[in-house]
């Protein structure tokens, strides 16, 4: 491994782009001294992104098979993509569902020696360690060197739970149910728009959705068992992923005191906005990259509480911008075991208490 703290970062999506980024703008206080990042195919339309993130300061990857496909676009590769693999301390896969898991069985495994730790996001199930920052922090050791950073929907999810219903070790969850309605892609895609809205299957028999079953997983790894269901549906929209929520607990509470259980959660952030666009577009202006970064934002109008112990309401899923801070702290985690918690610190700026 090259000398210094690499990151690499595989993919320049939703998720990579922003990332990478982010990483860049950080690099100092994160006490980073290389960002690399892997890009798959040579495209004129993907030119002025790739210069862009070249212009922050990150070196670009490539396949060697297509160095000179790149050179013809004006663009000069710095290292060919198992070489960035082999020199990185930190490597985060960013790709579409189910190539992460292919990656590691066909690069991570054979370096998992020399390189720090690996991350996967979203859909990699069984890559590594569920993870989502504030929640399970406590559960990862230096033994879990493959981490999986859980879909957007899911660190949704976990962070009403964790706000609700976890005091310390104690769960008050008595059974919580979410709907996940979700958008049809980003609006930085062209591909997967649907024409009307269309509901999902409901895959697990016990849970629903695999956004249950994966948030189940991830508090498991503190050794907590969630009675949840999920269901999930698309919208033709590309504003914002929201979760309708109902969450009975085996305690009293009202809605001042949820009200402000949400208003103190430094992961959360509250809006009086009720229309996506306009959470969004808040994220657009003031966000990094247009990126809200808090674990959810959850719409006080909409907080209701009956029975004095069940809550119900709306949030809004800041889709990338959780899952591109687990990986930011994990990285760092990796990179910094000693410290990592005082390195962090800095990134309570880039979190909105309200939207």
């Amino acid at each position: 491994m090259a000398n210094g703290n690499i990151v690499h970062v595989v993919g320049t999506g939703t998720i990579g782009e922003p990332l990478i980024g982010l990483l860049c703008d950080a690099r100092n206080d994160l006490g980073i001294d290389e960002v690399t990042f892997y890009k798959h195919s040579p495209n004129l339309l993907d030119r002025p992104k790739i210069k862009g993130l070249m212009t922050r300061g990150a070196n670009l990857v490539v396949a060697k098979d297509k160095v000179n496909d790149y050179q013809e676009l004006g663009l000069d590769p710095m290292y060919d993509a198992e070489e960035a693999i082999k020199r990185a301390s930190v490597v985060i896969d960013c790709t579409p569902k189910g190539t992460g898991l292919m990656n590691k069985e066909k690069y991570y495994n054979k370096y998992k020696a020399k390189v720090k730790g690996f991350l996967a996001q979203g859909s990699e199930f069984g890559f590594g360690k569920m993870y989502a920052v504030g929640i399970n922090d406590e559960a990862l050791t230096p033994k879990d060197k493959f981490i999986h950073v859980v879909s957007c929907n899911t660190h949704n999810i976990a962070v009403i739970i964790k706000t609700l219903a976890i005091t310390g070790k104690t769960n008050h969850l008595t059974e919580g149910k979410f709907l996940c309605i979700r958008r049809a892609n980003d609006i930085s895609q062209v591909k997967s728009f649907i024409p009307s809205p269309e509901v999902g299957i409901h895959k697990d028999p016990k849970m629903g959705t695999h956004h249950a079953v994966d948030v189940h997983e991830l508090y498991k790894t503190l050794g907590i068992n969630l009675n949840v269901f999920s269901s999930a549906l698309k919208l033709n929209t590309q504003y914002m992923h929201c979760i309708w929520y109902d969450v009975k607990l085996n305690k009293k509470t009202s809605k001042e005191e949820v009200l402000q259980q949400f208003i103190d959660n430094p992961r959360v952030a509250v809006t009086y906005k009720q229309a996506a666009n306009l959470v969004f577009s808040f994220g657009r202006d003031h966000g990094h990259y247009g990126r809200i970064l808090d674990q959810t934002v959850i719409v006080i109008p909409c907080v209701h509480v009956i029975n004095d112990n069940e809550v119900i309401g709306f949030c809004f899923t800041p889709q990338d911008g959780n899952s591109i801070m687990s990986s930011i702290a994990a990285t760092t985690r990796f990179l910094h075991p000693d410290n990592y918690e005082e390195k962090l610190k800095f990134l309570g700026a880039f979190l909105l208490q309200e939207v």
